[in-house]
């Protein structure tokens, strides 16, 4: 397992390059690391279905850069989901994290996620990776690529197949093909459209 924090540098790319760098790679936060497993791309204003695609607010300001840091939003009124910030400073875009597989600090994800009946359901899931991982509204903003931070983005093994498709649950855009993930019981099932809402 690798203790290489992506860097900067690495992550200023098309969100879309970003998403296929994230895979395999490692989110490590409050005692449990998963392996990023699944993942979806965001632009900003060329992309109806993105946070950014009205322009620049408080809630989406962490979007705009620079890359590799954490945005953190709420959605439903119930859970929070995480997202790593791509793309060069004052450009927004960034990577949904969807889904991952716990590879360390089980015993404090199982606490967390109580009714998870194994270990895949642990972070299957955006709200539930951020459960997992302790991560709330006062994360937003976290410089991943700092040895400091207290949340860490740890560079993974290529991966041998990426799988890619629709987006989940956007009312719009939601054909473009920008969710990506790699085998593992860890994704989180597909659902195509539900309420109209933007993810990143």
């Amino acid at each position: 397992m690798t203790s290489r924090l992506l860097t900067e540098e690495e992550l200023s790319v098309d969100p879309v390059d970003a998403a296929r760098l994230l895979l395999g790679s490692y989110l490590e936060s409050d005692g449990v690391r998963v392996r990023i497993v699944e993942v979806e791309a965001y632009r900003g204003g060329d992309d109806p279905a993105s946070h950014c695609y009205r322009g620049r607010t408080p809630r989406n300001d962490v979007m705009f850069g620079p890359a590799g840091h954490l945005y953190v939003y709420f959605v439903y009124g119930m859970h929070f989901c995480a997202n790593v910030v791509a793309l060069t400073d004052g450009v927004p875009g960034a990577v949904l994290l969807r889904a991952g597989e716990v590879v360390s600090g089980h015993d404090i994800a199982h606490e967390r996620r109580p009714s998870a009946r194994n270990d895949a359901e642990l972070a299957k899931g955006p709200a539930r990776l951020c459960t997992t991982l302790g991560l709330d509204r006062g994360h937003n903003g976290a410089d991943l690529t700092s040895v400091a931070s207290p949340v860490r983005l740890y560079a993974g093994d290529p991966v041998d197949k990426v799988h890619s498709g629709p987006r989940v649950g956007v009312a719009v855009a939601m054909d473009v093909p920008w969710r990506f993930w790699i085998d593992s019981p860890a994704v989180s099932t597909y659902k195509r459209g539900g309420k109209r809402r933007t993810t990143a």
